[in-house]
């Protein structure tokens, strides 16, 4: 809906996706407001934990449908609940690194770390590609001294994993999805959006050193 996409009008959805009743090609929807394509999820994806469970390689479903279009993209985000179902086994199955965006608040630290487990879990088990690329730090308020002491916890523990960028808590990106817009678009110039461009440019920065990194590992040593 923040991508001004009605999601009880769209013909095909993710649930269809995962079940191979539609393609992505036949289920995306381009958003008007963000300029990116969409695949569109509405209340029918509560039923395919169930529907899932019955299939073949389960955990793979989404994978084997971004396979077929991966290559008409640089990036797909993947948005996954925090918790270990189904749908988010199949995110963490098709993707090659995760990005956790965490409230520096008590509940979210102690989450965490039963995140990273999970995250351990299915490279060891399913897909031996993913990484944890970063932690992004959002809904960030200054004035609150447990945040403070929280974030340094987390920079202490995660180090260089945890992205320098810092995302405020801001009206603007709050009222922007009511908008049918994504935040950079509502407004620009708003300290969220300001924030969340930064992150943008220091997340390509970290995939590129990765991808460098990776290079020189897979070069065959000098004699």
């Amino acid at each position: 809906m923040g991508s001004g996409i009605d999601k009880n009008n769209v013909e095909h959805n993710v649930y269809e996706v995962l079940i191979g009743q539609s393609t992505i090609s036949e289920a995306r929807v381009h958003s008007e407001t963000g300029g990116y394509d969409v695949l569109p999820s509405n209340r029918e994806l509560s039923g395919a934990e169930i529907d899932l469970v019955q299939m073949d390689e389960r955990e793979k479903q989404l994978k084997r449908a971004l396979g077929k279009v991966s290559h008409e993209y640089d990036f797909v985000l993947i948005d996954c609940p925090p918790t270990l179902s189904l749908l988010t086994l199949n995110g963490l199955a098709s993707a090659h690194g995760v990005i956790i965006p965490m409230q520096c608040e008590y509940f979210a630290l102690e989450g965490l770390s039963d995140l990273v487990n999970t995250i351990k879990r299915v490279y060891r088990n399913i897909n031996t590609e993913l990484q944890l690329i970063g932690l992004l730090r959002v809904m960030f308020d200054t004035r609150v001294t447990l945040q403070q002491q929280v974030s340094a916890q987390i920079e202490a523990h995660f180090g260089d994993k945890v992205f320098k960028t810092i995302v405020p808590r801001n009206v603007r990106l709050a009222e922007a999805p009511s908008h049918g817009m994504p935040g950079i678009s509502y407004d620009k110039n708003s300290r969220g959006a300001k924030a969340y461009m930064e992150f943008g440019r220091e997340l390509v920065k970290r995939l590129k050193k990765e991808a460098k990194e990776e290079e020189a590992a897979s070069q065959p040593a000098e004699a």
